[in-house]
């Protein structure tokens, strides 16, 4: 499957040439059927999708394609099956020619703590980092940006993605199943640039920081949102284990102390705009996200703390300027 056929000439266009022309090379592996055990099945299940026209598109107010009535040959319950073949759907919410794809977080929440802070992105070239299915994406595009590029390497997020595209089909809309580490560095091309739930992965968030102000150009706006703690400037938390049962959380900064991450990495005009604790109506499990979720990682006897007794996810996030 070849789904990048429109993206080569925009990324020449933005003069990334030799990334467009490496991407030809390794993309065809990255998503061959030896690229992970269940991409056969992905690649059945999305050709076996209904051929059908939506009748209507929303991506403004949400991420709503078609209506029920759209559906010809096809009943709302086969339809769900084919959509469950992608479990697990965990960033939406999604409607789909009348089915509802509830995810295990609600993106569309933090969208809307998110867009009241930022820049306006019509027109904008638009990156995002760690994008997971693109809903943001998708999100981005409903507010105008001209041209998103997402980036995940979790393969079955890139094949939700490319169920949506099968009705979207937007040329102006793509996901690279990538991590931050295989984008070049200094591109030095994109308006705004999107990191969200990424930086606690990263063993270096300062080159994490440095990587994301090499994407954008100057006067460029970076969005980040990371877990952080309480506390001042000093304050970073490095637990000793788990997180909330994740094995690969490395720093969790405070908002004074992420804010002197950003100006040493030569940002400027930095704010944290917003901060929300996570809560088990945010992030849950569903019938199309059926593994362990948030209300797994607390303590049950006090929803303050991780099972690991560590501070409960709280989240923030900041905008910043590239000089």
């Amino acid at each position: 499957m070849n789904f990048y056929q429109s993206l080569y000439p925009q990324l020449d266009a933005l003069g990334l040439q030799a990334w467009s022309q490496q991407l030809q090379q390794t993309l065809p592996d990255k998503l061959s059927l030896e690229s992970h055990g269940m991409m056969a099945v992905w690649q059945t299940a999305l050709q076996g999708l209904p051929g059908i026209r939506p009748s209507r598109i929303e991506l403004k107010n949400g991420v709503e394609i078609g209506r029920a009535e759209d559906l010809v040959n096809v009943s709302h319950e086969e339809l769900t099956n084919k959509l469950k073949a992608f479990h697990p759907w965990r960033k939406g919410p999604y409607s789909l020619f009348g089915v509802d794809i509830d995810t295990e977080w609600r993106s569309d929440w933090k969208w809307e703590r998110v867009l009241p802070h930022i820049q306006s992105l019509t027109g904008r070239k638009v990156l995002d980092i760690g994008c997971g299915n693109g809903y943001h994406g998708w999100r981005m595009r409903g507010e105008g940006a001209e041209f998103v590029l997402g980036i995940d390497p979790t393969l079955v997020s890139v094949m939700q993605f490319q169920v949506m595209q099968r009705y979207l089909r937007d040329p102006q809309h793509h996901l690279l199943p990538l991590g931050i580490e295989d984008v070049p560095a200094n591109l030095a091309c994109f308006d705004s640039v999107f990191s969200m739930g990424v930086l606690y992965h990263r063993r270096s968030p300062l080159d994490h920081l440095l990587e994301l102000k090499g994407c954008l150009r100057p006067g460029g706006e970076l969005i980040l949102e990371t877990l952080i703690v309480e506390g001042d400037k000093a304050t970073i938390f490095m637990p000793d284990g788990r997180y909330a049962k994740m094995r690969n959380v490395w720093f969790l900064p405070s908002i004074e102390a992420m804010i002197l991450w950003l100006q040493r990495c030569g940002f400027k005009d930095i704010a944290c705009v917003d901060t929300n604790r996570t809560g088990t109506k945010e992030q849950h499990r569903t019938e199309w996200m059926t593994f362990e979720s948030l209300s797994d990682y607390l303590d049950p006897q006090d929803p303050t703390k991780t099972i690991e007794g560590h501070p409960a996810p709280l989240r923030a996030i900041f905008v910043a300027t590239k000089p």
